[in-house]
């Protein structure tokens, strides 16, 4: 009992940070219709350019952890308003359907060359900020870091929420979500709100990015992986529902992490497949999206 329950709350950590990463791909589907995906990139690089200001890589550290966690914040913000325009915007203004999905696709690609020529191709170690002992909860080992996965994760995402909600600028993006053309015409300038969301997506995925790497090891590679399960922890949930994504993906990391362990390592991504796979054939939208009814 003791190690299944020590999975839940290894799977609990690992699923917030499919969940943060789903969230960014929820703020841009919301706004413009389109996803980056390249958001598994944006995560590799605010950990990398984390590592590079708190690790003794490239003459450092020069900062504390909890100090570099803002400019993190910023550089993810800028990487994604590049992504904007100059993979998705050109796509838009010329109506093409599909071409945002090779775009940022192929900006990912170069994300990752560059970061491999300037951080090399080898694994790193992220220096944890929090005591490594862990913790007896209930009979479990837990780290200190993966509670602060999960309530950074938390925060994170009830920030932008608070920020959605209770803002001039948070309602000016619900106001492009909801109706795009009729945000136009009430004099909301959406292609900033679209670079907004792009930036704020990319945003959340750089401080994911910096929350997960103490947990794991850091490299150019380490985004793909984490980007394309977080893709489904969003179809899983629903692209329209907050509650959705950590649903989504606390349950697509507790059943990875059980699987692993109870099953094989070389399994433990067939259940959550299946469970993408059974939520497509029966529900679409996701387990908490709402079906939109186009009129045509």
């Amino acid at each position: 009992m003791d190690i299944l329950l020590q999975l839940v709350f290894s799977g609990v950590a690992l699923g917030m940070i499919y969940a943060v990463i789903a969230f960014g791909y929820q703020l841009t589907f919301a706004t413009s219709g389109t996803l980056n995906f390249g958001q598994g990139e944006a995560l590799m690089l605010g950990a990398l350019v984390g590592l590079s200001l708190v690790g003794n890589i490239h003459g450092g550290p020069y900062l504390s952890y909890w100090l570099m966690i803002p400019i993190v914040i910023v550089f993810g913000g800028l990487q994604g308003a590049l992504v904007e325009l100059v993979a998705v915007r050109p796509a838009l203004k010329i109506k093409s359907e599909f071409g945002w999905i090779m775009s940022t696709i192929a900006l990912a690609i170069i994300f990752k060359n560059v970061a491999e020529n300037i951080w090399g191709k080898d694994d790193l170690t992220f220096p944890t900020p929090l005591p490594a002992a862990p913790m007896q909860i209930w009979g479990a080992n837990v780290q200190a870091m993966q509670i602060a996965v999960v309530l950074g994760a938390l925060a994170m995402m009830l920030a932008v929420e608070f920020f959605n909600r209770k803002t001039i600028y948070g309602k000016a993006v619900v106001a492009t979500s909801n109706d795009r053309d009729a945000a136009g015409l009430m004099g909301i300038d959406t292609r900033v709100v679209i670079v907004f969301s792009y930036a704020l997506s990319s945003a959340t995925a750089a401080f994911a990015g910096v929350l997960v790497a103490p947990l794991t090891l850091t490299g150019a590679t380490m985004g793909t992986a984490l980007g394309l399960k977080a893709f489904a922890v969003a179809i899983i949930g629903g692209l329209t529902s907050g509650l959705g994504v950590i649903v989504g993906g606390l349950l697509l990391g507790v059943i990875e992490t059980v699987t692993g362990y109870y099953v094989s390592t070389g399994y433990k991504e067939v259940p959550g497949l299946i469970l993408l796979l059974l939520v497509l054939a029966f529900k679409p939208a996701g387990l908490f999206g709402k079906t939109a009814i186009k009129k045509v």
